[in-house]
C-alpha cells in the first residue's frame, strides 16, 4: 500500500448537509455518555473481583443499572452552594470540566476517511471532523479541562480544596509537557497532525511498536491528566478528604465525576487512533479477512481498543497504591520529560537519515553508537563516584537532606511534626523499661517453654 501524501484525506470534511453533522455530534456525545455507564459499572464489578468483594448486585441484573442509580442519587440530593465561595466561578468550574471533555472527541476517527458509509442515503466519513492541527486542538481541550478542576479549588473558599486545585495546576504543566512531547514523536514519524492522517500512515505497523518510548511515554501521561490511581494528587481523599470537589454536590458534582470518566475514554481513544492503529483490525484479523477495515466494521475495532485502555485505567486503580506528591514530580519532571527529549531527538537523526537515503545500517551506526557511548559513560560514573556523592545516608542522616554530614533530623524543628523528605532518617524512638514478668518476657522473645506442655 501506498504512503498517503500529506493532507490527502482532509478533502472529505467540510462537505457534509447541517442535519449530518448534527446527528454525528448527537452520536459522539451518546457513545460517551453510554461509555461512561459501562465504564462505571465494570469499573466497580473488576475492582470487587480484584479485591475478593461481590460489588453492584442490586440495580438491573448483575447490577449493571448501577450507574443509573447513582445518578438519580445525586440528582436527588440538595444541592449546596457554599457560603463563603466565589459563587459564579464555584458553579461555572464543573461546566469547564466537563464541556471539554466532549469537544476533544469531535476529531477522533471512527473509520477511514474515504465515504465508505452511506447515513440516509448520503456518503460520509465516519468522523465528524478533522484538519490539520487536528491534536493541537485536543491538547487545547484536555488543558482547559484542567483550568476546571483549578478553579473549582480555588473558588470554595476552602483549605482542602484549594490544595487539590494546586495540585492540579502542578499536574497539568508537569504531564501535558511529556505528553505533548511524546505527540511531537508521532508528528515527526507521520508527517501530520491530522488524526485521519495518523491512522492512514500506520499501515502496517502500529506507532507502538515503532515508537514505543513515546507510547510508553503517553500512557503514563494520560493517567496524570485524567487524575486517576496512582496519580489522583487533586482529590486523595486520605489526605485532603475530597480533593477539589470537597464543597460540591448534586449535580455539581455528578459533573466532575462526568468529566473524569469522559476523560478517560477520550484519552483512550486518542492512545488508540495515534499508537494502536485507530480503527484498523488488529493484526490476526486483518491478514486473513479483507473487509475488516471497511464499512462499519472499524467502529467495532476502535471501541474494543477504548474498552481495554479503560481496563488497563481500572487494573492501575486495583493495583497501584497512591504516590507521594515529591514521588509524582520527580516522575514528571525528572524522568518522562528528559526521556522524551531524548527519544524526540533520536527519532529526529533517524527520520532525517532516512529521508536522505541512508541505509538501516548506517543510521543504527550514526545514531546508536553515541547513544550507547553516552550511557556506558552513565554507568562508569556511577561505578566510580563515591558514596558521599551519593547522597546516601546514614542511621543519623547525613547528606542529602540539606544539613552537612553527620547532622540529625529533628522532626519537631519547625515547632510541629514534619515527617523526614526522602534521604532523611528519623532517630531511634526511646522506649521505656517493660514492666512485664520475666516468664512473660522469655515467652515474647522466643523463649522454648515446651518441657512443661
Amino acid at each position: 500500500m501506498t504512503t498517503p501524501q500529506p493532507y490527502e484525506t482532509l478533502h472529505f470534511f467540510g462537505q457534509d448537509p447541517w442535519w449530518l453533522v448534527l446527528l454525528k455530534a448527537v452520536f459522539c456525545f451518546a457513545f460517551l455518555v453510554l461509555t461512561v455507564l459501562v465504564a462505571i459499572v465494570w469499573e466497580r464489578k473488576v475492582v470487587a473481583w480484584m479485591q475478593l468483594r461481590i460489588g453492584p448486585n442490586r440495580h438491573g441484573p448483575w447490577g449493571m443499572l448501577q450507574s443509573l442509580a447513582d445518578g438519580v442519587k445525586l440528582a436527588l440530593k440538595e444541592d449546596l452552594v457554599v457560603k463563603g465561595s466565589d459563587k459564579v466561578v464555584y458553579v461555572l468550574a464543573p461546566i469547564v470540566c466537563a464541556i471539554p471533555a466532549f469537544m476533544a472527541f469531535a476529531v477522533i476517527p471512527f473509520g477511514p476517511a474515504g465515504n465508505e458509509v452511506s447515513v440516509f442515503g448520503t456518503r460520509t466519513p465516519l468522523q465528524l471532523t478533522d484538519f490539520p492541527v487536528a491534536l493541537l486542538y485536543v491538547l487545547a481541550t484536555a488543558s482547559v479541562g484542567i483550568y476546571g478542576i483549578v478553579l473549582a479549588g480555588w473558588s470554595s473558599g476552602s483549605t482542602y480544596p484549594l490544595l487539590g486545585g494546586l495540585r492540579s495546576s502542578a499536574q497539568m504543566i508537569s504531564y501535558e509537557i511529556a505528553m505533548g512531547l511524546s505527540f511531537a514523536a508521532v508528528f515527526v514519524y507521520s508527517g501530520s497532525m491530522s488524526t485521519s492522517e495518523i491512522v492512514a500512515h500506520q499501515q502496517p505497523t502500529w506507532f507502538a511498536a515503532l515508537l514505543p518510548v513515546s507510547f510508553i511515554v503517553y500512557i503514563v501521561s494520560m493517567v496524570g491528566e485524567t487524575n486517576r490511581a496512582p496519580f489522583d494528587l487533586p482529590e486523595a481523599e486520605g489526605e485532603l478528604v475530597g480533593g477539589f470537589n470537597t464543597e460540591y454536590s448534586s449535580l455539581k458534582f455528578a459533573m466532575f465525576m462526568l468529566a473524569e470518566y469522559v476523560n478517560m475514554v477520550t484519552v483512550s481513544a486518542v492512545a488508540s487512533t495515534l499508537f494502536l492503529g485507530g480503527w484498523r483490525a488488529p493484526w490476526p484479523v486483518s491478514t486473513f479477512w479483507a473487509g475488516a477495515n471497511h464499512g462499519w466494521w472499524p467502529m467495532l475495532w476502535i471501541t474494543l481498543k477504548i474498552q481495554l485502555l479503560l481496563f488497563f485505567f481500572i487494573w492501575l486503580r486495583g493495583t497501584l497504591p497512591r504516590l507521594r506528591y515529591d514521588q509524582f514530580m520527580k516522575l514528571g519532571w525528572k524522568v518522562l520529560i528528559p526521556v522524551s527529549l531524548v527519544w524526540l531527538v533520536l527519532i529526529a537523526s533517524v527520520r532525517a537519515l532516512r529521508n536522505e537515503g541512508y541505509g538501516f545500517g548506517e543510521v543504527v551506526l550514526y545514531v546508536g553508537a553515541p547513544v550507547g557511548v553516552i550511557l556506558l559513560l552513565a554507568l562508569l560514573r556511577d561505578f566510580l563516584r563515591k558514596p558521599e556523592e551519593t547522597g546516601e545516608t546514614g542511621p543519623a542522616g547525613k547528606a542529602g537532606d540539606g544539613a552537612p554530614p553527620g547532622a540529625g533530623f529533628d522532626p519537631m524543628a519547625g515547632g510541629y511534626p514534619v515527617p523526614p523528605l526522602p534521604g532523611q532518617v528519623l532517630p531511634p524512638v526511646p522506649r521505656r523499661p517493660s514492666r512485664a514478668p520475666k516468664q512473660l518476657q522469655e515467652a515474647l522473645n522466643g523463649a522454648d517453654h515446651s518441657e512443661g506442655s
